[in-house]
Order: C-alpha cells, then structure tokens, then sequence
C-alpha cells in the first residue's frame, strides 16, 4: 500500500481528501473535481488516494453518502428537539432544519438535488439507504399524524399501478411507514424543495436575497394545510 511520505502523514488522509474535494466543489464546480489536483493540495502522491478511492466516481460517491447522512441528521435532531406530541411543531422544525442545513452546505445541497455530473451515475444501491434516511424525519411525522387521525389529505391523488415497489424498497432503508404517509410526503418535500433551491441559487422572486420570510410563510401554510386543528 503506497502512503503519504512522514513529513506530509496525515493523521486521518480518507476524511481529509473528503474535505479538500468539498472545497475544490465550492472553488471549481463538482464538474471539475480532480483527484490529481487532491493530491497536490494535500502534498500527497496520487496513488496514497487510490487506496481509498480508485476513481473520481468512488469519491463523489463518498460524498453523496456523506452529505445525505449529514443532511438526515439535521432533520432528525430538529424533530427530536420538540415535544413527542406536538407534531406540527416536529414539522415545522424539521422544514426549517431543511432550509438552515441547505444554507450552511449549499455544495452538498447542490450535488445530492443539483445538476449531474456529466459522465457520473451515482450506485443506486449504494447511496439510496442514506438518501431515503435523509428523509425519514418528515415522513415520520406524517405518519403519526395520518395514525392519529389528524392527517388532512383528502381527495389526495393514488400512486400510480406499477411504482408500489419503488416506495417498497425506500420503506426497506428509512422505516416502514405507510405509502400514503410517503406519498404525502413527498409532495410536502417538493414545495419547500423548490423555495430552498431558488434560494441558495440566489433566484429569489422579489423577496429579497434572504427567503426566510417567504419560507416560513410556505411552511406555516402547509402545516395548516395538512394538519388538522393547527
């Protein structure tokens, strides 16, 4: 195994590469992500990187997982903080944790929901257990509100025959949660999905740089759309 020489060790090389590649994404593009330029960063030969990662694609990868599991984490934390039984509180905490996380690490926001990389196609198999956890939080708790009769979804459309077994194999890796509270879910998730990515790609509608106001304003309208008695 080829290792950095003593004088350029580096005491944890696999995270340190990791983060030397998060700040080329945010100097160079994700696009532009080099292995070789890595190495020269961290005075390191190319090959002590092909130890733990042997292409460009393994390390993106790497990043990918890292980012979804970072980004669950948050959500998580936030739903955690607020009381087991106020759960348009959960819900509200958990969307403005979506929001804040996406502002902190707007690089990692934009490589999981951004633009591909041309030439890369992420292992399904490998990133989708940390990207469906990346999720869970919400669905959680719309999955208790569905339990506790307080889910107001009527009139909801059904999931189209034949795409059962994709909520089936995301079911598999966040938790078994109901289809509808999934489905419900996901609608919820592209509404503020949309307000974020126009945020931190600095395309605001006329709100100003800063969408806190119009977000919270989003969020406050589909607790009180989903949620009964909220």
């Amino acid at each position: 195994m080829v290792r950095p020489s003593k004088k350029t060790q580096i005491p944890n090389l696999q995270e340190a590469i990791k983060e030397t590649a998060w700040k080329q994404i945010a100097e160079t593009g994700a696009a532009a992500l080099s292995l070789r330029a890595i190495a020269r960063e961290l005075k390191i030969t190319a090959p002590a990187i092909y130890n733990y990662f042997p292409d460009r694609d393994a390390l993106v990868t790497a990043l990918i997982i890292d980012a979804y599991t970072s980004f669950g984490d948050y959500q998580i934390v936030a739903r955690d903080a607020q009381a087991e039984d106020d759960l348009a509180g959960q819900l509200q905490a958990i969307g403005l944790a979506y929001r804040q996380w996406a502002l902190e690490y707007p690089q990692r926001y934009q490589l999981i929901f951004g633009t591909p990389i041309p030439g890369y196609q992420a292992p399904m198999m490998e990133v989708l257990p940390s990207a469906a956890r990346s999720l869970s939080a919400p669905v959680s708790v719309i999955d208790k509100l569905r339990i506790a009769n307080r889910l107001n979804a009527e009139g909801f459309p059904a999931i189209q025959p034949g795409y059962e077994q994709m909520f089936d194999v995301w079911r598999s890796f966040a938790g078994n949660y109901d289809i509808f509270s999934l489905s419900v879910a996901m609608i919820i998730w592209s509404r503020v999905h949309g307000l974020v990515s126009l945020e931190i790609s600095n395309n605001m509608p006329p709100f100003g740089v800063d969408g806190s106001s119009l977000y919270r304003y989003e969020m406050e309208s589909i607790i009180r759309q989903f949620v009964k008695g909220a």
